[in-house]
């Protein structure tokens, strides 16, 4: 039981410490709202036309392509890390973890997720 109340202190902790912030930053913050303020684009050129467009899904596919290959390399330094700690094991399992990458990777290449049009 005591282990779910420290659970539980620093989950209300966290929550405490977002609402304060969230509440210390309306409160100190300047506000002077005008119209040019409101605008979705505060520079650049004014918006023309409907927010609801269609784009190409490569744009999509490509961003889900970088985030695999970005949590691949997120994974890799603690692996790099514990790599003399572990010893073989260690090395097994990345072998497999950069197999099912490069399988994703390769489907990916296949359907082509990675060609601009």
């Amino acid at each position: 039981m005591n282990a779910y109340l420290t659970a539980a202190m620093f989950t209300i902790t966290g929550f405490a410490f977002i609402a304060s912030t969230l509440l210390i930053s309306r409160i100190l913050r300047p506000s002077a709202p005008n119209p040019d303020k409101l605008e979705t684009y505060e520079c650049g050129p004014l918006p023309v036309g409907d927010a609801w467009r269609q784009f190409n899904l490569h744009y999509y596919l490509f961003a889900l392509v970088f985030v695999v290959f970005d949590v691949e390399a997120a994974f890799l330094y603690p692996w790099a890390v514990a790599f003399k700690l572990e010893g073989p094991y260690a090395v097994a399992e990345m072998l497999i973890f950069v197999a099912l990458l490069l399988a994703g990777w390769a489907y990916a290449w296949k359907r082509g997720a990675l060609e601009w049009e």
